[in-house]
C-alpha cells in the first residue's frame, strides 16, 4: 500500500520563562498560542509536553485522511437536510476554489442554530470511526516519542468531545476550526480559520517541541493540504499522500513539490471513492516507513 518516491535535535526540558524566551525570539503568533493555552490555565499541560522531549513530530490532516468521514458530518447528522449543499461546500474548499472563512461564512448562513455538545455526543455515539489502526499509529506513535498532531479544518467541537469521551488517546495536539467549540475542554488546540494556518501550526509546534523539519512528517489527502505541502517542502519535511485525491496530486504538480510517499489508495481524476477498500487499508503499516524517516533502519 505505500509508494515511495526516492528523493535528532532533542531539546533540554523547558520551564515557563525559557518557553517564553525561545519563542519571542523566533515567531510572534507561537507567543500568542502559548498564551492563549496558558490563559486556559493549560500551561502544567504545555510544559509537561515539552519535557516530554519529542523527536518527530506527524502532522496530519483528519477528514479521508485518517478517518473516512468529512468535517461537515456532525453538522449534517443534526440537520439532514443540508447535506447537499454541505458536501458542495467541502468540494469547492478542498479544489481550492473558495477559501475556508468563506466555506465557514456559507456554512453559518445555513445554520438554524449552533451544534450543541449533546447533538456533537450523539453524532460521535452513532458515527465515529477511523481507518483500520490509526489509534494503533497514534499509540504507537507516542510509545516511540513521536508527537502527533491533528491538523485539520474540522471543527474544534468534535476533537474536544472525541477526546473527552475517549474515543482519540490523550496527548495529541490538535488544530482545528473554532466554528463548533466547547469551553473547558482540556487539551492543546489551536486554530485552523484558514487553509494556511495549518503550516503554521505545524511550525509553532515544531519549534515550541524542538523538532527540526526533518523528523516532521506531513500527511494529507487532497488540494486543501497543498499549501501545508509547499510549506513543507521549503522546509524539508516528508510529505506523506494518505488516500490521495486528485486535488491533492494536481497543486502539487503545478507547484513543483514531489510528493514522497503515497499509502492506500490513489485516486485518478473523475474515480469513485471506495470506501470499503480505503477500510480495509491498515495504517500500522506505516511504522517502517516512520521509521526509516527517522533514522532507525
Amino acid at each position: 500500500m505505500i509508494a515511495e518516491q526516492p528523493g535528532k535535535a532533542r531539546s533540554k526540558p523547558w520551564g515557563f520563562d525559557s518557553i517564553f524566551n525561545f519563542l519571542y525570539t523566533r515567531k510572534k503568533p507561537a507567543v500568542n498560542q502559548a498564551k492563549s493555552l496558558i490563559a486556559l490555565g493549560r500551561y502544567s499541560t504545555l510544559e509537561a509536553d515539552v519535557k516530554r522531549n519529542y523527536i518527530a513530530l506527524i502532522s496530519s490532516d483528519w477528514n479521508e485522511c485518517l478517518a473516512p468521514c468529512g468535517p461537515f458530518d456532525p453538522i449534517a447528522f443534526a440537520y439532514p437536510e443540508l447535506e447537499a449543499n454541505l458536501s458542495g461546500i467541502f468540494r469547492l474548499y478542498t479544489s481550492n476554489q473558495i477559501s475556508l472563512s468563506e466555506a465557514t461564512r456559507r456554512i453559518g448562513g445555513l445554520l438554524p442554530k449552533p451544534i450543541t455538545e449533546k447533538q456533537m455526543d450523539e453524532y460521535l455515539g452513532a458515527s465515529f470511526v477511523t481507518y483500520k489502526g490509526v489509534t494503533d499509529l497514534i499509540q504507537w506513535c507516542m510509545k516511540n516519542h513521536i508527537l502527533f498532531m491533528i491538523n485539520t479544518t474540522g471543527m474544534q467541537g468534535y476533537f474536544q468531545r472525541a477526546m473527552a469521551k475517549g474515543l482519540l488517546p490523550q496527548g495529541i495536539v490538535v488544530a482545528a476550526n473554532p466554528m463548533i467549540s466547547y469551553p473547558g475542554q482540556e487539551m492543546e488546540m489551536y486554530e485552523v480559520r484558514e487553509i494556511g494556518d495549518k503550516a503554521k501550526n505545524t511550525e509553532t509546534v515544531m519549534r515550541l517541541h524542538g523538532i527540526s523539519p526533518d523528523k516532521t512528517i506531513l500527511i494529507g489527502d487532497s488540494g486543501g493540504d497543498g499549501p501545508h505541502f509547499a510549506w513543507g517542502a521549503s522546509v524539508g519535511a516528508y510529505l506523506l499522500g494518505s488516500m490521495a485525491k486528485p486535488s491533492l496530486e494536481s497543486y502539487c504538480r503545478m507547484k513543483g513539490i514531489a510528493i514522497n510517499t503515497r499509502f492506500g489508495l490513489v485516486y485518478s481524476e473523475g474515480e469513485e471513492r471506495n470506501l470499503e477498500r480505503e477500510m480495509k487499508v491498515d495504517f500500522m503499516g506505516l511504522v517502517p516507513m516512520i521509521e526509516k524517516v527517522m533514522g532507525r533502519l
